[in-house]
């Protein structure tokens, strides 16, 4: 009768550890899965501007991989954005929105993250494989502009999603925008305009009124 009764007092007591740490497994994993305010990303020096550009950025994919460059450029009353790949990467679908950094240049959801499906240029003005270019016209009188350049690639980790390198927006993804300022642009133009001469110097980089 005594070993019957020690053995039901073990099995009562394996049910009761048994169920205590099922719970705290539960909870550890609940814990694990909640989604962090803002997502940590790897942090990147920012690339040289050897002046050859008004601005430029690296493409980050995935948080971790440098994938390319995403430079800005002026001619005349254009902007040229250029998305340009490394050579261990390929550039697909992309989406971006610009604007002068005081309105509401880029479409926002509620929690503060962009909404790329409603970027306002959706269909470069030509593409390769590895090159993406947007010819947008400056139409708003502005000196100090906002972007967020997302694109889709290909590469050695498999499709990733990437952004131009940034500062994050205020929700709880990782997505990036940049600053950038018109005047640096104009600046670069009139000097390179001085030393070629002609009608170009003229108008490069100016902004329509």
């Amino acid at each position: 009768m005594k070993k019957i009764t020690l053995m039901l007092t073990a099995m009562s007591l394996s049910l009761v550890l048994g169920c205590s740490n099922e719970s705290l497994g539960d909870e550890n994993i609940g814990a694990s899965q909640k989604k962090p305010k803002k997502v940590e990303t790897t942090p990147f020096d920012e690339p040289e501007n050897d002046g050859e550009h008004c601005f430029i950025t690296h493409l980050i994919a995935g948080q971790t991989h440098v994938a390319g460059s995403v430079t800005i450029d002026v001619d005349g009353d254009q902007l040229i954005i250029t998305y340009t790949t490394n050579e261990d990467w390929t550039i697909g679908t992309t989406h971006l929105s610009i604007g002068i950094c005081e309105s509401d240049w880029v479409p926002l959801n509620g929690a503060g993250n962009p909404q790329i499906g409603q970027f306002e240029f959706t269909e470069p003005t030509s593409q390769t494989s590895t090159e993406v270019v947007y010819i947008i016209p400056i139409s708003e009188v502005g000196d100090n502009y906002c972007f967020a350049a997302h694109a889709e690639v290909q590469g050695p980790t498999g499709g990733e999603t990437a952004w131009a390198l940034g500062d994050q927006f205020d929700g709880n993804s990782w997505a990036m925008y940049d600053e950038f300022n018109l005047s640096d642009c104009e600046s670069d133009d009139d000097g390179g305009d001085d030393d070629g001469g002609g009608d170009g110097g003229d108008n490069g980089g100016q902004i329509p009124t």
